[in-house]
């Protein structure tokens, strides 16, 4: 058996250690900038390779990464298992039922926000293939095909971040934007596969061209219903036998490694395996918040960063960077996206203001469209001038996404939650031992406030509770809905000294559960108090302290609402 020399051992270590150090200091400092740390990352490599550390110091920069030999082949395969296990992460967000759940809204969004870019792409690369870069090795179908796909598709773990990091995860608006991108990812991801499968590669073994695109999407389809159907029923043996989290994330990783090899030798490249794997574990109810978070956070500290930073080592960035075509492909892409999600929001009646924060949301593509192109630069279906283009509009519209839905919302005064709370509907203990028992009891007292059926409410409440869990995190839980029949938003609160478990990314039990209730055309209203509640609750420290709360007064009081504020808002009447 073949070992690497000490020589090479040394290379190797020096090499990922000095590429994975840079690109986790880099992604920080983006983050700190509140930029995508795909950003930073990338930077680290650029700094890295051929365009920054090759054009001053050639020689150390092929020592740290040689073009060829064991070295290069160790780093290529680290490079490939990285992308895999992103892509078994990018799938695992991606859950099939909330497309269905969430109802023609997402359906919407999301089919124009595909229709329109990808006709757009489509159609001026079969027309301009030379100015858009056609690969050597491409057809022009392929090339269309693939064009259409990379301005069509969205980074939904970008889009995830950016909402995070606004406080509008879990929120409606949120929900219309993850779904949307989820069904985006879905369609994107396979049409990407079927067009890699029409490539013939040379050396490959198993299938190739129409008939392993075919076997792909055959293997696909089994993997998303009955694979789907076996994962549902393994998970639950998995978390009780295999030692939690960590244990689940043992078996997932084997099971995305011979899903990756299976689509492999389809003739498609592997990452699609791995994608549909998460995708069907995704989906499962059995996989709790917590194991998502621990299987998250295990590729994105190591493997993703690896993976970006290797961008920047692909190509020289300054020799083959198009202005013209750069600019090109982001007025295109970014206009496609844009009107076809706006279109999509408006026709299912979203209201204007969150229809242009949806559209810009998901026109952020961040590293979906980078890997796409990677992959395509391999295949040789793309120049290395179109790639470079590709991976700068990428970062563009990930930056610009954020303060684009910043400055839509922020064309309203930033209402405090407080001011729509309600001392009759104030539950200073909870009885209930489930999230929807909770949501019973606070539908109860919400219901009576606002002049509305507990029925009604409880049943809206609980609908869009089963979409996604509300649980926030620090112990909180913003349960909500859109109701007919109300002048202005409510907000119930209920306390639970034992906990409530809502499904929290950090595991933790409820303490505090806000159910919200806004107007049925509310019109933006809802998104600003559902960020408020979270940037008020950013730690456990206020959850804490109204669990000590003796009564509604002290509740206000401990949100840091005035005497005055107070007196107003608990003698205000009903909505």
């Amino acid at each position: 058996m073949a070992v690497l020399t000490p020589r090479e051992i040394v290379v190797m270590f020096l090499g990922l250690g000095l590429l994975l150090g840079a690109a986790r200091v880099l992604g920080e400092f983006a983050k700190s900038l509140r930029q995508p740390a795909v950003v930073g990352e990338i930077a680290a490599g650029v700094l890295l390779g051929p365009t920054f550390l090759g054009a001053l110091a050639p020689g150390l920069s092929s020592f740290l990464f040689p073009p060829n030999g064991a070295n290069s082949l160790v780093l290529h395969g680290l490079t490939t298992l990285s992308l895999v296990l992103f892509l078994l992460v990018a799938g695992i967000e991606v859950e099939l039922s909330t497309v269905w759940r969430q109802g023609k809204a997402a359906l919407g969004v999301g089919l124009s926000g595909i229709l329109f870019p990808f006709s757009l792409g489509f159609l001026s690369a079969w027309t301009f293939p030379d100015l858009f870069g056609l690969g050597e090795l491409a057809d022009p179908v392929v090339f269309a095909l693939f064009l259409g796909t990379a301005l069509s598709i969205s980074a939904l773990p970008v889009i995830a971040k950016t909402l995070m990091d606004l406080n509008l995860y879990r929120s409606e608006l949120g929900m219309i934007v993850v779904t949307s991108a989820v069904l985006n990812d879905l369609v994107g991801w396979t049409v990407f596969s079927m067009t890699i499968g029409m490539v013939t590669v040379p050396g490959g073994f198993g299938f190739s061209g129409i008939q392993g695109a075919c076997f792909a999407l055959g293997f696909a389809i089994v993997l998303v219903t009955a694979g789907r159907w076996l994962l549902d029923r393994l998970l639950p043996w998995l978390q009780a036998r295999a030692g939690g989290p960590g244990g689940v994330l043992g078996f997932t990783l084997a099971f995305a490694l011979v899903c990756g090899a299976c689509a492999e030798w389809f003739g498609v490249h592997a990452l699609f395996g791995s994608f549909l794997l998460g995708v069907s574990l995704g989906d499962s109810v059995h996989l709790r918040e917590h194991t998502r978070e621990t299987i998250r956070q295990f590729v994105s500290f190591f493997f993703a960063p690896l993976f970006f930073a290797t961008i920047g080592l692909q190509v020289n960035f300054v020799e083959h960077f198009d202005p013209f075509l750069t600019l090109v492909l982001l007025l295109i892409g970014s206009a496609g996206k844009i009107v076809g999600c706006r279109v999509g929001a408006r026709w299912t009646k979203v209201p204007k203001r969150e229809a242009w924060a949806i559209s810009f949301a998901l026109n952020g593509r961040g590293a979906m469209e980078i890997i796409l192109g990677l992959v395509a630069l391999q295949y040789g279906v793309i120049s290395q001038r179109l790639f470079v283009s590709l991976v700068i509009v990428a970062l563009l519209t990930s930056m610009a996404s954020g303060p684009a839905i910043q400055a839509v919302l922020r064309q309203r005064v930033l209402p405090r939650f407080v001011q729509y709370m309600s001392r009759q509907a104030f539950c200073g203990r909870l009885q209930a031992v489930d999230r929807w028992q909770a949501i019973r009891e606070l539908a109860e007292v919400a219901a009576a406030a606002a002049g509305l059926a507990p029925e009604a409410v409880e049943a809206a409440v609980t609908a869009r509770e089963r979409i996604l869990p509300t649980g926030l995190g620090n112990g909180v839980a913003v349960p909500h809905a859109r109701m007919d029949g109300l002048a202005r938003p409510l907000i119930a609160l209920g306390l639970s000294p034992s906990g409530i478990d809502f499904d929290a990314p950090d595991g933790e039990a409820a303490h505090a559960v806000f159910l919200v209730l806004v107007p049925r055309q509310d019109d933006g209203a809802a998104l600003l108090i559902f960020a408020d509640i979270t940037k008020k609750f950013h730690d456990g420290r206020t959850t804490q302290k109204l669990l000590q709360a003796a009564d509604f007064g002290q509740v206000l009081s401990i949100l840091n609402v005035s005497g005055d504020a107070v007196d107003t808002v608990s003698q205000e009447k009903p909505p």
